[in-house]
Formats: C-alpha cells, sequence, structure tokens
C-alpha cells in the first residue's frame, strides 16, 4: 500500500505540472510583455534625464541603444516560447506517461511481492541447501526413477565378481583388515560400483580412526558424490570437510568444495576455487577437465571471464575465413562442409580424446544433421569415458537430451 500511495501522489504532482503548463498557454508571451512594460519605463527615465540636465546626449543615446537591445530581445524570447507544445499536446503528454507507466508496470512488475535483499536470498538458499535430501533418500529417488548409476554400467566379468565375493567372505571373518577393505574399496570403484565402495570406504575409516588421512576422507566422499550422479549429500560433505580440514591443499577436495558450493547457489565461491585449481593444474588432470566443461557456464552467469589453464589453448573453432566461404555455399556444399567438420571432431576425439564440452559438440551435431544412430553411439562412448567424471557426463547426457538420443 505503501508503495502504491506515493506513486499515486507522484503521478497526480506530474499530472498537475504538465496540466498547469498546458492551460498556461501563452504564459511565456506574458513574462515577455511585462519585461517590455518595464523597459519602456526606463527609456522614458532616460528622457526625463536626459531634459534634466543629468545626462549628456551621448550617454543617453547609449543607455537608449541598451535598453532596445533588450526590448528586442524578449520579443525573440516570446516567438521561441510560442513554438512549445501547448494545452492539447501537453495534457496528451501527461495521460501517455501516466498510462503508460502504468501499463508497463502492470505487465512487468509484482506489486504484492517482497523486498528481496541479497542477505535474504543467501539465507534462504543456505537453508534450502540444509534442508536438502540425504544420501539414501537421494539413492532412493535415483532406483525410483532408474537412473543410478549401476543400473546403466554392465554386470562386472564373471571372474572379477567371483574374486570381491571371496574378498568379503574374508573380511566377514576378519572385520579389522585394513588392508583388505581398502583393496575392496579400490576394487569396487574401479567396477564404477560407488554404493558399495563408499560402504567398504567407511569401514576403512572405522578402522583407522583418528589416524585417518585427508585422502581416506575424500575417497569416501568422491565414492558418495559418484553414487548419486555428483549430488553433495550432506553426508558426502561431511566426508569432505574432515578432509579438507586435514589437507585444505587437496585438489580433489577443492574440486569437491566447490561442487558443493554451486549445488548451495553460491557459484562466486565455486569460480573462486575452481579458477584457482585451472592454474595450478596439470592440465590433464581430472578434476581440470571437469572444471572446464563447466566453467564457461558459471563465468557467463558471474559475467567474470573463463579462466584458462596455462599453456593450454581452447579447442579451435570455424575461422572468419571459414565462415565466409560458408555463406558463399550451396546448401549441398555447406551440409558437405559441416559434415567434414564433425568428422575430424570425431577423429580426433577417437585418438586424442578432448574434454567434455567437445564430446557434447560433437553428439549435438550429429542430432541437428539427423544421424541419430552417430549420436547414440558416441552417447555410449562417453559414458564409459567420463563414468568417474560425474559433471562431465551431466554435460554431455544434456547434449544427448537435445540430440534425442535419451529421455
Amino acid at each position: 500500500m505503501i508503495f502504491w500511495a506515493a506513486a499515486a501522489l507522484l503521478g497526480v504532482a506530474i499530472a498537475a505540472g504538465l496540466f498547469r503548463a498546458a492551460t498556461r498557454g501563452a504564459g511565456g508571451a506574458s513574462t515577455a510583455e511585462r519585461s517590455r512594460a518595464v523597459y519602456k519605463a526606463q527609456l522614458a527615465e532616460i528622457e526625463q534625464d536626459l531634459a534634466r540636465g543629468v545626462l549628456t546626449e551621448s550617454d543617453a543615446q547609449a543607455l537608449r541603444t541598451e535598453v532596445s537591445r533588450r526590448i528586442l530581445s524578449t520579443e525573440k524570447h516570446q516567438d521561441s516560447a510560442g513554438q512549445g507544445p501547448r494545452g492539447p499536446l501537453l495534457a496528451l503528454l501527461a495521460v501517455v506517461l501516466i498510462a503508460g507507466g502504468g501499463g508497463i508496470y502492470a505487465m512487468l512488475g509484482a506489486p504484492g511481492l517482497d523486498d528481496q535483499p541479497l542477505e535474504r536470498r543467501l539465507a534462504e538458499q543456505a537453508e534450502q541447501y540444509a534442508n536438502r535430501p540425504g544420501q539414501e533418500e537421494f539413492e532412493a529417488m535415483l532406483d525410483a526413477r532408474g537412473q543410478a548409476p549401476e543400473a546403466r554400467r554392465p554386470a562386472p566379468p564373471a571372474q572379477q565378481a567371483e574374486l570381491i565375493e571371496r574378498l568379503r567372505g574374508v573380511l566377514a571373518e576378519r572385520p579389522d583388515d585394513l588392508r583388505g577393505h581398502r583393496l575392496l574399496a579400490e576394487s569396487l570403484a574401479r567396477l564404477g560400483q560407488w554404493r558399495e565402495a563408499a560402504k567398504a570406504q567407511a569401514e576403512v575409516l572405522r578402522i583407522l580412526g583418528d589416524d585417518a588421512a585427508a585422502g581416506d576422507h575424500i575417497d569416501r566422499a568422491e565414492f558418495l558424490i559418484l553414487a548419486v550422479n555428483g549430488y553433495v549429500s550432506p553426508e558426502a560433505e561431511a566426508a569432505l570437510a574432515r578432509g579438507s580440514a586435514l589437507d585444505p591443499s587437496d585438489p580433489r577436495g577443492r574440486y569437491y568444495t566447490g561442487l558443493a558450493a554451486l549445488q548451495a547457489g553460491r557459484a562466486d565461491l565455486t569460480y573462486e576455487i575452481w579458477a584457482e585449481l585451472l592454474r595450478q593444474g596439470p592440465a590433464d588432470a581430472p578434476w581440470v577437465r571437469a572444471i572446464q566443461s563447466q566453467m564457461p557456464e558459471i563465468a557467463n552467469a558471474l559475467g567474470r571471464p573463463v579462466p584458462q589453464v596455462p599453456g593450454v589453448e581452447a579447442a579451435p573453432g570455424p575461422t572468419r575465413e571459414d565462415m565466409d566461404r560458408a555463406s558463399e555455399m550451396t546448401p549441398e556444399e555447406r551440409d558437405e562442409m559441416i559434415r567434414g567438420m564433425v568428422a575430424r571432431l570425431s577423429d580426433r576425439l577417437a585418438t586424442e580424446g578432448g574434454p567434455a564440452s567437445d564430446w557434447a559438440q560433437l553428439i549435438r551435431a550429429y542430432g541437428v544433421l539427423g544421424e541419430t544412430a552417430q549420436a547414440s553411439r558416441i552417447w555410449n562412448e562417453a559414458r564409459e569415458v567420463f563414468s568417474d567424471a560425474p559433471a562431465d557426463l551431466a554435460l554431455i547426457r544434456e547434449a544427448a537430451r537435445d540430440a534425442e538420443v535419451v529421455q
């Protein structure tokens, strides 16, 4: 109500001012006439002073010239004042301004919405993040949707499965065998069985107690995160916090800390953490590859530059000559050129590999060309390549959706 009262008063004041100007009509001319009357009185006084001998003829002539110049100036002012907008035009302007402003606000405004200061928004985001689903709840959600990582992976070879079961049997008899539990966690992780790997790693932490190193806690956090497609649950965050407290410089811990901040709505913190990781490298580190695929979107949202890994150039795109040449081609020639570029990108990824953004680009390109079989093949291959990088896999899955090869 305060807003609407203030807006109404302001509108009335503006309308009254414009209406007053409109009804005055030739108000500028009245002012000029009064000025001329004053100047004519001054001319009469000059003549009187000349007659009394107060002024000489030369002084009187100089004063007459100056006063006459001012009279001409008032006439010019009257002419220009008469050229401005008058009555109906000003009234119409008042109506347009008030009605137009009200109409625009009706379309774009939200009069009933409370103020949204930054502090409140950050507090609401923090509350939502604190009340997010736990690990088991999120795993159950993925199971119900058929989106759990294990559901997409083939069963392990019979020999490996048998060795793991034998190791489980040994550990059932020797529950405090630290080496055995480490071996079990590593074996399960290599097979992409992240949930079971996290349970095995929990046993490692139980046995070690206060002697657990930063990497031990970060391993469990990583297994928990990978088990739910990159979601940082409260349990994963707790393990991550313990590992980071022991070794704040651990790059995996810093990467997942940035991921947690991103999911908490603090992209600004993520940018700072990940930009530093990119600067430190090395270029072939798995966390660098994951960051490179996500950083452009984060940087653009924040209006900040996209940081690069020192010594690593961005993947080359079409040159200006390519674009100019394409504009002069027939549709058939342009299609052939695009297919050639797609083929070169496919060959490069097959022989040299590349970041997730390149895989996503290739999948989308095949989708645009209508070659869904090829897009599906690349998607299946990318799932294997990036099975241990959930952030990368999410980027590629989005491209696969655009190409209509996954739901």
